[in-house]
């Protein structure tokens, strides 16, 4: 008997990009109507699950509606900014699409997408929008990025609107096909059950009628519209703290192989005076001070701890992420350099004993034979 041919489906897309632009973001000079604003871009904001405890609460950005010029997509097209204190700016696209669960690569893929230029990617149109954004925020960005916006995370969710079987039963009947867009398995490629079984592991589910299923660059989500969107922030700050814990990690990095540098000119060539090396490493040593700051802040507003359902899913996408294993990385780079700083600074204090050792020689004792040897004489 031949299998009923699958019927178009409701579903929204939404990419997720988030922008590492410097170490804050002064939102008094930041020229955007208002504050962040849940309701803003025709999008009512779930309310927190009813087990989310009240103490939760996460950082809140300006947010700017944002248009994509020259784009069309038949289901519709929906972007906005997400900037933020802390120095990040987040893109959200939201692409609205009546497909099969078979062509929802393609959506992801931009090849529906149509522009003057041709097909639009979604990561094609983000960069360009922030582009945009970041020309209008630039002077409002503190200690910006080398290269601002070239550090990047990005997130894909699928959302099955339209699941009148429940979700369950629908997972269960394509989970090759879920899998496949959860890995972005390229077309034809078939995946191993061992594969999909593990992908498809560890769903969560708050009522019969949702469900979510986590990777590391994408989610698919079935609920009823406007019935995921406080998952969607989880998500976000989850991406948002990997992109920090990243970006803080390659500056110490970069901190400690100048710290390096440092003391092999010193030691190695002796070229460099002490005092040269005290200042270059008083400066290092205010850098690390500003990378405590900024961990303990992103600490600070990653206390989603507990088990509660939006607790459960951002420790699982941490789990998934690996932040654990980055923010050791930071606290070991940051003890390097509280290692090399305190041997510097224990170097510079026996280096002006040993001379006030010499001053105390030749005053106490060379001095006086000096002035005894022109009495004689």
């Amino acid at each position: 008997m031949a299998r009923k041919k699958e019927s178009p489906r409701q579903y929204e897309l939404v990419f997720i990009r988030i922008y590492d632009v410097g170490r804050s973001v002064d939102f008094a000079l930041v020229e955007v109507d208002g504050k962040s604003d849940p309701s803003r871009g025709g999008r009512k904001a779930s309310s927190a699950r009813r087990d989310t405890p009240e103490s939760l609460s996460l950082p809140q950005p300006l947010i700017m509606d944002l248009e994509v010029p020259s784009a069309e997509f038949p289901g519709g097209l929906f972007a906005t900014a997400k900037i933020y204190e802390d120095g990040a700016v987040t893109i959200c696209i939201r692409v609205g699409a009546r497909v099969r669960l078979g062509e929802l690569r393609a959506v992801a893929s931009g090849s529906l997408i149509r522009s003057p230029r041709g097909e639009l990617t979604l990561g094609a149109c983000s960069d360009s929008l922030f582009d945009g954004v970041l020309s209008r925020i630039r002077r409002a960005i503190v200690d910006p990025a080398s290269d601002p916006g070239h550090e990047t995370e990005t997130y894909l969710a699928y959302c099955l609107l339209d699941c009148a079987e429940g979700p369950d039963a629908f997972i269960a009947n394509n989970r090759v096909a879920v899998a496949s867009l959860l890995v972005d398995a390229e077309s034809g490629e078939s995946l191993h059950e061992q594969k999909i079984a593990e992908t498809l592991s560890s769903p969560f589910s708050y009522t019969t009628a949702d469900l979510a299923i986590f990777d590391l660059d994408r989610c698919f989500i079935v609920a009823p519209p406007d019935g995921y969107e406080d998952i969607l922030q989880i998500i976000e700050h989850a991406n948002y703290r990997l992109l920090e814990l990243r970006v803080l990690d390659r500056l110490l990095d970069k901190r400690l192989d100048e710290a390096e540098r440092v003391l092999g000119s010193f030691s190695g060539r002796g070229r460099a005076s002490a005092e040269s090396v005290r200042k270059k490493f008083a400066r290092i040593q205010a850098l690390r001070f500003v990378a405590l700051f900024v961990l303990e802040n992103l600490e600070n507003s990653s206390k989603i701890i507990g088990d509660y359902y939006l607790g459960q899913i951002y420790e699982r996408l941490c789990a998934i992420f690996n932040t654990d294993g980055w923010g050791r990385s930071v606290a070991r780079r940051l003890d390097v350099l509280t290692s090399v700083y305190e041997m510097v600074k224990t170097d510079n204090a026996e280096r002006r004993t040993l001379a006030l050792e010499i001053v105390f020689i030749a005053v106490c004792i060379i001095l006086p034979l000096v002035q005894i040897a022109q009495a004689l004489l």
